[in-house]
């Protein structure tokens, strides 16, 4: 099951708390390595280090 959006706010320092529902659904869990970029206009994408790191040798992009 996909969960609903989760409304959230960019702190002053930056930081963004993101529910744990979501980073379950997600497979991650806190404290988990991941890796973020930027994926455009008003996107962010959050990836498992090592999956990213994975997709980059394999392909040579993340």
């Amino acid at each position: 099951m996909i969960r609903d959006p989760a409304e959230t706010i960019v702190t002053a320092a930056g930081t963004v708390e993101i529910p744990l529902g979501l980073l379950a659904e997600a497979g991650l869990s806190p404290g988990a390595a991941v890796v973020v970029y930027s994926d455009g206009d008003g996107r962010i994408v959050v990836r498992r280090q090592d999956d990213a790191i994975r997709d980059l040798l394999e392909n040579g992009n993340l």
